[in-house]
C-alpha cells in the first residue's frame, strides 16, 4: 500500500511538474489564439512583389502566425500609383488592424498620416529620420519602426565605383529614375565628379516613357546605366531590363531583382530579408511590444549580384578581379 501511495504522489508531482512546464507553452499559444488582423500596404502589383509577400508570410508563420487560423492579412497595393497610398492606408485604418506593414517610404509616410495609434513597421526606406518618420534609429518614439535601407551617400558612390571597376571606359552614366524616386540623386553627381563620371538624369513619369527614354538615352551617348529602386521601375523591371540590353546599356541597380530581371549587375542588401525581419517586428508588436521602443534596423550586408547572360548578350569582358568580387554570378 505505501509503495502504491509513493507511487500516486510521485506520478501526481510529475503530472504538475509537466503542467508547469507547459504553462509558458499554453500561455503563448492562448496569446496566439486570437485572430489579428495585419495590413499590408504595398506600393506594386502582387505579381511583381509576390516573392517578398511570400517571404513576409513565411516568416510570420515560423513565429506561429499563420493565416486563415490566427491571422488575417489585409494587402491594399497601389499597383505604381503612389497617389493611391492615402486612400488604401485610410481603408487600412477603417479596417482596425492591429499592425501595418509599409513597403517604402511612401507608404509608409501615408500610413504615418493616417494613424497616430496603429503600430505601423517600414521596409526599405532610405531615410526615415530625415522625412520624419521616426526621432531616432536608436529610439523611434513613436508608432512607427521597422527597417531602413540606408542608402547613403557612400553607398551610391560604391555603386558608381563597382560600375567604373566593372566598365573602365566608361565615362558618361545616365541615372534612370521615376517621380516616386526618393534617393538623393545629386548626390549620384558628386560620386561621379570624383570617379571622373559625367552622371545625367532621365526622368520617367509612366511605362509608355521607358519606350522614349532609351532612345533618348542612345542620342546622349550614354555608356551606361544606373538604376535607382522605386516603385514605378521595381514594378516595370522586366521592361527595364529588356529595353538596357536592346540598347546595349550595361547597368548598375539598386535592387538584386532588377538583375535577376536580366540587368547586368546590383549592389544591394536583399529585399526579402527585409521582410522576413519585418515579420519578427510585427511579431514582437502582436505580443505587447511598443513600436516606440524598437529601434529601426539597417541592412549588416550589401551583395554584388552579376548576370553573365547579360554580359555576354552584350558582348561585355569583365574583370576576373571583379568577378571574383561577386556574392552571386547568375550563369
Amino acid at each position: 500500500m505505501t509503495t502504491g501511495k509513493v507511487t500516486n504522489r510521485r506520478a501526481c508531482l510529475r503530472w504538475i511538474a509537466a503542467v508547469v512546464a507547459l504553462a509558458p507553452t499554453a500561455a503563448r499559444a492562448q496569446r496566439l489564439a486570437k485572430n489579428h488582423r495585419v495590413g499590408v500596404l504595398m506600393t506594386t502589383t502582387p505579381a511583381a512583389a509576390s516573392h517578398v509577400v511570400t517571404a513576409f508570410a513565411e516568416a510570420m508563420r515560423e513565429r506561429g502566425h499563420v493565416e486563415g487560423r490566427n491571422v488575417i492579412f489585409e494587402y491594399r497595393w497601389a499597383e505604381g500609383r503612389p497617389e493611391r497610398f492615402p486612400e488604401l492606408a485610410a481603408d487600412l485604418v477603417q479596417q482596425k488592424v492591429n499592425v501595418i506593414v509599409a513597403s517604402s517610404q511612401g507608404p509608409a509616410l501615408a500610413a504615418k498620416r493616417a494613424t497616430a495609434t496603429i503600430p505601423i513597421v517600414m521596409v526599405n526606406v532610405t531615410d526615415p529620420v530625415e522625412v520624419g518618420l521616426v526621432a531616432s534609429l536608436a529610439r523611434p518614439g513613436g508608432n512607427v519602426t521597422g527597417l531602413s535601407q540606408q542608402l547613403t551617400a557612400d553607398i551610391r558612390a560604391k555603386q558608381l565605383q563597382l560600375l567604373k571597376e566593372a566598365l573602365p571606359r566608361v565615362s558618361r552614366v545616365v541615372v534612370l529614375h521615376s517621380v516616386a524616386t526618393t534617393v538623393g540623386l545629386t548626390e549620384y553627381a558628386m560620386a561621379g565628379q570624383v570617379l571622373g563620371l559625367r552622371v545625367q538624369f532621365m526622368e520617367v513619369r509612366a511605362r509608355e516613357d521607358l519606350e522614349r527614354a532609351f532612345p533618348a538615352m542612345a542620342r546622349e551617348r550614354s555608356d551606361a546605366l544606373l538604376v535607382p529602386g522605386d516603385t514605378l521601375l521595381f514594378a516595370e523591371r522586366q521592361r527595364v531590363a529588356a529595353l538596357a540590353r536592346e540598347h546595349r546599356l550595361p547597368g548598375i541597380y539598386s535592387l538584386r531583382e532588377f538583375t535577376e530581371a536580366g540587368g547586368l549587375m546590383s549592389y544591394s542588401a536583399r529585399l526579402t530579408e527585409q521582410f522576413q525581419r519585418a515579420a519578427v517586428y510585427v511579431d514582437r508588436i502582436l505580443r505587447g511590444a511598443s513600436p516606440a521602443t524598437l529601434p529601426v534596423e539597417s541592412p549588416s550586408q550589401y551583395e554584388l549580384v552579376i548576370n553573365m547572360n547579360t554580359a555576354r548578350a552584350l558582348a561585355l569582358t569583365l574583370p576576373t578581379s571583379f568577378l571574383l568580387r561577386a556574392d552571386q554570378v547568375i550563369e
